[in-house]
């Protein structure tokens, strides 16, 4: 289930072929039915069109889920970016030692942070992973020398940049996780095989073609979705562009 979530494309390409064999499958069942059984057409229409309907909002729930966890990383990337140039920016406030050695920490942590964002091999990630947690411990021990011996108000807030730009980051990890849960994957995907047994068990003896409407249109929406919620896969995902621009602005020139 994660690797079709983490796909898009074949998350599509398995939809559609399991929605229009469900459609098939309902057209089927049509054809089993005795012929002395009638069935009351408008009642079943009903409950088509109730179904159908449950159908259409669950998928507009789960694709709000999608967008506001979307939303929330675009908006965790651009708090690190703000926090990490706030950060370099104070340590004016720092001796010249300790300033010639947290900047060009936060140099390189900021080009960790943009592969974090932008690269998709497992390895690479684990590397990036391992250098930013370094990178975090050697900053705040830039810092700690000096937080000894200057408790100002000033100097707190050199204190409060760096706990904000480690915080940042843990956000930001905890944003790229949080995922629409299988459950709900699960539960909208039942339910459009269901709607799609009914719709092929309405649709005998009708046109092929209006067997495969539904299931292209739910594949759809369902690409849509893993799109939007696949932080590393597909098109639609975060970019590190607050990062590429802090980058950019901090390279000496």
């Amino acid at each position: 289930m994660t690797f079709l979530l983490d796909q898009p494309l074949v998350l599509f390409v398995v939809s559609l072929a399991a929605l229009w064999i469900g459609s098939c499958f309902g057209a089927y069942l049509r054809k089993l039915r005795p012929h002395g059984i009638s069935l009351d057409e408008t009642d079943f229409n009903l409950v088509l069109g109730a179904i159908l309907t449950l159908l259409g909002l669950i998928i507009g729930f789960t694709f709000s889920m999608a967008v506001s966890r979307y939303d929330v990383r675009k908006n965790c990337e651009e708090q690190e970016a703000n926090a990490i140039g706030t950060e370099y920016v104070r340590a004016d406030v720092l001796g010249p030692p300790e300033a010639e050695k947290v900047r060009p920490l936060l140099r390189d942590y900021v080009d960790q942070r943009i592969a974090y964002y932008t690269t998709h091999d497992v390895e690479r990630l684990r590397q990036t992973r391992l250098r930013t947690l370094e990178l975090q411990s050697r900053l705040w021990a830039a810092i700690i020398p000096s937080a000894k011996t200057q408790r100002d108000a000033v100097f707190a807030l050199v204190v409060s940049g760096m706990n904000d730009v480690l915080n940042s980051e843990g956000y930001a990890e905890a944003a790229w996780r949080n995922r629409i849960p299988a459950p709900a994957w699960i539960f909208v995907l039942f339910t459009a095989a269901f709607c799609n047994i009914l719709l092929g068990y309405h649709a005998h003896g009708k046109p092929s073609a209006l067997l495969s409407v539904l299931p292209v249109a739910l594949a759809i929406s369902f690409f849509l979705i893993a799109e939007i919620d696949s932080p590393r896969s597909g098109v639609i995902r975060v970019h590190a562009q607050n990062l590429e621009s802090l980058a950019d602005s901090l390279r000496p020139q």
